[in-house]
């Protein structure tokens, strides 16, 4: 029986949707297993995890080798477990007798690089590293407002809005499904503020897009794309986010909201419905195969794309291990055919018994 491992930083993480899975796994003839990349023994190669019993369905202890099938749903912080577990992880993906379904993305910047050297580059905001506070104040005086973000940023954690007015810069973020603001009276603050904040990690500036709706909240419509059992591209669905009326944010971790894209595409005018149709249909036909040409093998990508108040199509973030809350919110009947992908997609994997897969694989893992 093939043996399939799902990999998290925490043991608790996404519960719901790992059950789901190992649920399922029997029945296309697998053994699940559930672990952390830091419980794995360096000398005997073995790790105490959970195994998924089919007959109590449910999660048991239990140690075992490393599975031949691994599904990587880590998502990396700033903490000492996860500068761990990183190392250990690019360890895994460098075996040859060990198959990842996806290696993920690099940051933020590289992947901006990547695009913007393909037919995707005028859908791109343009960004660039902070490397100084000047370069944040240099932005702000010619665009008025930006965006600073984490390179190595998800689910919308840290990032700003800056505005400059005539005597003061106001700075906006959202911690806890809550809007916080502060107004700095001159440069000195804001760069008191500023500087340790880049110090800690690295930061990319894009210029403020205007993608909030007619009621001033932020919105972004959210694409999940996955292989079938035929390794093919499909798209799974999409829905449109609605942040908090002021807010940066459409994410729903901080507290964003769900719509049937059918339903908000039906409120458009006939032409800028086909529009919207035919662009997102080039993006998501062209950006799957730009990422595995130019980058690594993936199963599954989360497009966030915002649609600006003049037209402009633009994509927001790619994200090589995304959620299913919007989808499943919008179509829940497809419930089994989302859990049961990662199964599937693995079958397909063993069956081909594809070797060409690997190839900068260190380069993916904060994705």
């Amino acid at each position: 029986m093939t043996t399939f491992g799902i990999m998290t930083l925490h043991i608790e993480s996404e519960a719901s949707y790992l059950h789901e899975i190992a649920a399922r796994s029997h029945s296309c003839g697998m053994e699940c297993y559930h672990f952390l990349p830091s419980s794995i023994n360096p000398l005997t190669q073995q790790i105490k995890g959970r195994r998924f019993c089919a007959v109590e369905q449910n999660w048991i202890d239990d140690e075992f080798p490393i599975p031949s099938l691994i599904y990587d749903r880590c998502f990396y912080g700033d903490d000492e477990h996860s500068k761990q577990c990183i190392p250990i992880v690019s360890w895994l993906k460098s075996r040859d007798d060990i198959t990842f379904l996806g290696f993920g993305l690099p940051n933020k910047l590289e992947l901006y690089e990547t695009l913007s050297n393909s037919r995707l580059a005028p859908y791109l905001p343009h960004s660039k590293s902070i490397k100084e506070c000047s370069e944040v104040m240099s932005a702000l005086n010619k665009q008025k407002k930006i965006i600073i973000k984490p390179i190595n940023g998800s689910q919308g954690y840290g990032i700003y809005y800056l505005k400059k007015n005539d005597k003061t810069i106001h700075v906006k973020t959202e911690k806890n499904k809550k809007i916080i603001s502060r107004i700095f009276p001159n440069e000195t603050k804001l760069f008191q503020w500023l500087q340790p904040l880049i110090n800690f990690r690295p930061y990319l500036i894009q210029p403020y897009l205007e993608l909030s709706n007619t009621a001033s909240r932020p919105f972004d419509i959210r694409i999940l794309l996955q292989k079938d059992e035929q390794g093919v591209w499909v798209e799974r669905g999409k829905g449109i986010r609605i942040g908090n009326t002021g807010g940066i944010l459409s994410n729903l971790s901080a507290g964003g909201s769900v719509t049937d894209f059918t339903t908000w595409s039906s409120t458009l005018s006939q032409t800028n419905k086909e529009y919207i149709c035919s662009e997102l249909s080039f993006i998501t036909t062209n950006l799957p195969l730009i990422l595995e040409n130019e980058i690594s093998p993936l199963f599954e990508i989360g497009v966030d794309i915002g649609v600006a108040r003049n037209g402009a199509i633009w994509i927001l973030d790619v994200n090589s291990k995304p959620g299913r809350k919007v989808v499943l919110s919008t179509k829940p009947d497809l419930k089994d055919t989302l859990f049961l992908a990662p199964l599937l997609y693995g079958i397909y994997l063993i069956q081909s018994a594809s070797k060409e897969r690997k190839s900068h694989y260190e380069k993916t893992l904060y994705h």
